[in-house]
């Protein structure tokens, strides 16, 4: 009897040590890291691709970093801690007037429309951009691509600068902090942080910059001009995967969406989640492939020279690699 039984409890033995054994990770997949400046679900494409493996697909191993600002962003590159970045494309056009040899190049877009939204103290407010004047509003960083736009859309619309408090004091990170300690009447926030602020209670989300701001390449992804050189697999698989993602946001509803992209907020329910995304596809946020075109760079340069932040200009075809972008 002890014969017949041994057989069969060694297999069940053998196999549930092979299921407990540590699955082995591909070691074929190429790894590059990624400085994103923020975690915000303006940036579900890309999530997209995350989470439902295109990278692997691709065969990548993407480690994502927070850099929390382009400066940070671009610095990170420069330094040669991280192979892409990933933030406004304006900070390509600063480092290569800066003179910098082995400049940044942008590869590949994702956002279209600036993602921020303006929150009003003022719960019952009924918003015009005119109200802005004489008030506070918490603009975001410097020479940032948020404050410039919303700069620019002041300008377009008959208000300047110093018609108002323009507030760029306050780091990007901290900004929805500063709002909710009582700085200011105004905040340009992000999501999921804009919204978290109305369900709070602190304000309402009376505006989209991205709505009344145009189409510029707002958040592109960036390499040294020697590593793009260097390393075209990568970046044209990586690129691969971008459009994969772009595909599915705009082929699938906001609650698959959010399925899809969940474990990146798990703070957030999925109700709250879908609804976010709801308000990004309103405004139709997203590129629906990677390139990037003259006419919307040249939009981020007017942009960035109203602000007082660009000497030179015309710097497309350098700054921009549409070599594995396809047109939409």
């Amino acid at each position: 009897m002890k014969k017949i039984y041994m057989p069969i409890i060694i297999g069940i033995f053998l196999i549930l040590l092979i299921g407990l054994w540590p699955e082995k990770k591909n070691t074929k997949l190429k790894s590059i890291t990624v400085s994103e400046v923020a975690h915000s679900i303006f940036y579900a494409p890309m999530y997209v691709s995350k989470t439902l493996g295109y990278f692997e697909e691709y065969g990548l191993d993407v480690n994502f970093i927070l850099g929390n600002g382009a400066d940070k962003v671009t610095a990170s590159v420069l330094s040669g801690d991280v192979e892409i970045g990933f933030c406004g494309s304006e900070s390509t056009i600063y480092v290569y007037n800066e003179g910098e040899k082995d400049y940044l190049v942008n590869f590949a877009g994702l956002t279209k429309k600036d993602g921020s939204f303006i929150v009003s103290r003022n719960r019952n407010e009924k918003f015009d951009i005119k109200n802005l004047k004489n008030k506070h509003i918490i603009a975001g960083r410097e020479g940032g691509m948020p404050a410039m736009t919303l700069e620019w859309t002041l300008k377009e619309n008959g208000i300047k600068k110093n018609d108002l408090n323009f507030d760029t004091s306050i780091a990007f990170a901290s900004m929805g902090g500063a709002f909710i300690s009582g700085i200011g009447d105004y905040v340009a926030l992000f999501e999921p942080t804009a919204s978290e602020i109305e369900d709070n209670g602190y304000g309402k989300i009376v505006a989209s910059l991205g709505e009344i701001g145009g189409v510029v390449p707002y958040t592109t992804f960036h390499a040294r001009k020697s590593y793009i050189e260097n390393n075209e697999d990568i970046i044209k698989n990586f690129t691969k995967a971008i459009n994969k993602g772009l595909d599915y946001v705009h082929n699938h509803t906001n609650m698959e969406i959010a399925e899809a992209i969940r474990s990146e907020f798990s703070d957030l329910n999925i109700t709250q989640l879908s609804n976010i995304i709801e308000r990004y596809t309103n405004i139709d946020a997203w590129f629906t492939t990677t390139y990037i075109n003259e006419e919307d760079f040249k939009h981020v340069e007017e942009i960035v020279k109203n602000s007082g932040y660009l000497e030179k200009t015309g710097n497309y075809k350098k700054l921009v690699n549409n070599k594995y972008n396809k047109k939409s």
